[in-house]
């Protein structure tokens, strides 16, 4: 679990990136911040892996605050996905997805080994390993990204906007993916996006920021479509949040009716609607009696069973007679039928029910860890009957003092590029600048440039690599 205790980000020109940021991300789930450009998603997930230091507040990890690790040892224990998979031109797939267990000294064998099983986990062929990433597609390199950041089993998933850089249907597909992976492998995955409808779809918990970094609302998907906090949250989730509620709404509960069947189309007669099934029960089309028996397209599929009814009422929606059609998934056969109206007075009843508090019908649950808004670390600690530390700040030990004791005119200078070194000791990524929350949307300060060969530290030798990491480590921060 990791903890946001009154976490804020000021750079030395006044912007304020994070603004005393409280919340809990659970152990494996997904949590989506989600917001505006400009909003602080990709600072707040630089300070998660340290690439970053809050001004003030701190960030804990199962019970102990980040700045306790080593920059190196957090970094290999967390894998980090960002835009377009960054993966390293003149490496083969096996050779970025190994970047890791090589810094970490795993023998070659075995990072070869777990590199083709990570190529058969994201379902790539193994003949792909060999290629470069120029010879890959969008969709492909976001495979490799993602086997990468995997490649050392990481405790926790970092991801900066990992589906942007692709195309609606790969990126549905790469959703689906990235759903059943994390059904198998259940980490904690920190995930940002500007896009309402991808958090709504791949988070557990979802957290809006506003501009300035401040957190709107955090809860479950459901409950941020059903209860927005406030005209903003309302005005970000969309004027069709009514729509998309329902694909937390399950099909099950609708009534299914039945039609006229036939399985052959010139004994369909005058009356309608017809649905035509072949010789295994499944629908193959609708039947115009007034155009001489000519079949018409089926429109969409539900399966009442499996689906919501966000799935039925566009089968219903895309029907040529306004029917929606319900299969068994597992044979294809038809069920029965059920209209728009049906489904609508079905969504009615279940909203009614919801509202009417001599229903006894609990709220939408927030995902375990959840902190509502504007919660203090005290009182989110207190929800869950942890132990929390009360002492004042002045009192603790120097080294147990959170970040917040900087004083402004001491924060440290703000380095949004993460240098050579940095990069590969967080995931062998390129040395190269992360989309999302640098100096063009929230007016950071410009970066230093990489010290002088920079360009040499990521072909180097895994053991001079982590002789490079031990000594910086140990030295003071130069920023």
């Amino acid at each position: 679990m990791i903890e946001f205790e009154s976490v804020s980000k000021t750079y030395r020109d006044g912007t304020h990136a994070v603004s005393d940021l409280s919340l809990v991300v659970p152990s494996g789930k997904i949590t989506v911040f989600v917001g505006p450009s400009g909003c602080g998603k990709t600072t707040t997930l630089r300070m998660v892996n340290r690439m970053l230091e809050p001004s003030s507040g701190r960030i804990v990890w199962d019970g102990e605050p980040l700045k306790s690790r080593r920059r190196t040892t957090l970094r290999r224990q967390m894998g980090y996905v960002i835009q377009s998979g960054g993966l390293f031109p003149h490496r083969t797939v096996l050779e970025n997805i190994g970047t890791v267990p090589g810094l970490l000294g795993w023998d070659k064998t075995k990072i070869r080994s777990r590199s083709r099983e990570l190529l058969d986990a994201v379902g790539l062929d193994r003949k792909l390993g060999e290629r470069y990433p120029a010879q890959l597609s969008g969709g492909q390199q976001q495979r490799v990204g993602v086997a990468r950041a995997l490649a050392a089993d990481p405790l926790v998933m970092l991801m900066d906007e990992p589906f942007s850089a692709v195309d609606p249907v790969v990126r549905g597909e790469l959703h689906e993916f990235f759903l059943g992976l994390q059904r198998q492998l259940s980490k904690t995955i920190i995930l940002i996006t500007h896009d309402i409808d991808e958090a709504i779809k791949l988070g557990d918990q979802v957290a809006i920021l506003r501009v300035g970094g401040r957190l709107a609302q955090a809860g479950a998907p459901q409950e941020l479509l059903e209860r927005p906090a406030d005209a903003f949250v309302e005005g970000f989730v969309g004027k069709d949040r009514g729509y998309r509620a329902l694909s937390f709404m399950p099909a099950s509960a609708v009534e299914l009716g039945s039609v006229r069947v036939v399985r052959d189309a010139s004994g369909a007669g005058n009356e309608g609607p017809v649905l035509l099934l072949d010789g295994d029960a499944a629908p193959q089309g609708w039947i115009d009696p007034a155009r001489g028996g000519h079949v018409l397209r089926m429109g969409a599929l539900f399966d009442p069973q499996v689906d919501t009814l966000r799935v039925a009422l566009d089968s219903a929606l895309t029907s040529p007679v306004g029917l929606a059609v319900a299969v068994s998934r597992d044979t294809g056969r038809y069920v029965g039928v059920v209209s728009a109206d049906d489904i609508l007075a079905q969504v009615t009843e279940a909203r009614a029910a919801l509202d009417d508090p001599t229903t006894g019908t609990p709220a939408a649950a927030a995902p375990e860890g959840a902190t509502p808004a504007g919660a203090t670390p005290v009182e989110a600690a207190q929800a869950d009957d942890a132990p929390v530390d009360e002492t004042p700040a002045d009192e603790r030990p120097a080294d147990e003092r959170p970040a917040d004791e900087t004083r402004a005119d001491e924060t440290p200078a703000v380095h949004d590029t993460a240098t050579a070194e940095e990069a590969a000791n967080s995931t062998g990524t390129a040395a190269e600048p992360l989309e999302g929350d640098g100096p063009s949307d929230e007016a950071a300060p410009t970066t230093d440039v990489p010290p002088e060969g920079a360009d040499e530290v990521e072909r180097a030798p895994a053991d001079q690599l982590l002789e490079a990491d031990e000594r910086a480590a140990d030295e003071p921060d130069a920023r």
